[in-house]
């Protein structure tokens, strides 16, 4: 079985940083690219960032192009989302994600993405 799990969402305030982890178990994690996306209350889930199988490769959507940064530890079975300089408009909940496909800069929609986390909740306080 499947199991993404998300942590290390929180309330923080503006310009403030959050580090989220997103552990998975049940799959070859090395096989699969991961992202980020987020769903703010009352909006359609969103692209955050994605990274390829042997992280070479990353992409971010323009709204947190230089301000957040995906990694991952491929020993861990484990992703991240380090986000820096936070704004209120980042105030979402941040589910992980990960897809079997072949990772480009296009794999960026939900029907992409094979098994998802729970999601963590962020708050930015302005």
């Amino acid at each position: 079985q499947v199991q993404l799990v998300e942590s290390g969402g929180g309330l923080v305030h503006v310009g403030g940083s959050l580090r989220l982890s997103c552990a998975a178990s049940g799959l070859t994690f090395s096989n699969y690219a991961m992202a980020w996306f987020r769903q703010a209350a009352g909006k359609e889930r969103e692209f955050v960032g994605s990274i390829s199988r042997n992280l070479v490769g990353t992409y971010y959507a323009d709204s947190v192009k230089g301000r957040f940064t995906i990694s991952r530890d491929n020993a861990k079975n484990t992703v991240y989302l380090q986000m820096n300089s936070l704004k209120p408009e980042d105030t979402a909940v941040y589910y992980c994600a990960a897809s079997a496909r072949f990772w480009t800069i296009w794999l960026a929609r939900a029907t992409d993405y094979d098994y998802w986390g729970q999601g963590t909740q962020v708050a930015v306080s302005s």
